[in-house]
């Protein structure tokens, strides 16, 4: 295998960039795909977020949560650096839990059109109660939306539990 070279990764503006600057807003303009070079397979991608916060859109407040992405990827890819400027994005964003986890997984399909995605949050309890939606997706007519449909009736609402390295 050849590997990546300045000329395959010349799209890139994120990655290697010392200024990088930090948006105080949702935008999902900030994510940059790649090229798959291992479309002739299926794999698996993994994200885990610890760190990923936004805002009830009621009372302003922060909400925290760990977000889990998984995706079998197709012709693209996403680049790492932008997917945690993208997640960074939603800090000052207003909107509740299930939103933000469905937000995220649309502009992944956007821009990636996955064979399969799968998103989840794991949000911090607050007044006794958390809430972890998950949501996931399969290409229409395909093995993978088969999967999907077997994915979300069988899921584990319990990320932790899932070895992801």
């Amino acid at each position: 295998m050849a590997g990546r070279n300045e000329e395959t990764l010349g799209d890139l503006t994120l990655l290697g960039n010392q200024h990088t600057k930090y948006l105080d807003h949702y935008s999902p303009d900030v994510l940059e795909p790649i090229d798959n070079l291992h479309s002739g397979r299926d794999y698996f991608v993994k994200f885990n977020c610890p760190e990923f916060t936004s805002l009830c859109p009621k009372t302003g407040q922060p909400d925290f949560a760990t977000i889990y992405i998984s995706y079998i990827p197709d012709k693209k890819i996403v680049e790492s650096k932008s997917l945690k400027l993208y997640l960074f994005s939603f800090r000052n964003h207003g909107d509740f839990h299930e939103d933000c986890v469905n937000t995220i997984m649309d502009d992944l399909i956007k821009l990636l059109d996955p064979r399969y995605i799968e998103v989840w949050g794991k949000f911090t309890p607050r007044g006794g109660l958390s809430i972890d939606p998950y949501c996931n997706y399969g290409k229409p007519g395909t093995k993978y939306e088969q999967m999907a449909e077997h994915r979300l009736m069988n899921h584990d609402m319990y990320p932790e539990k899932v070895d992801n390295r």
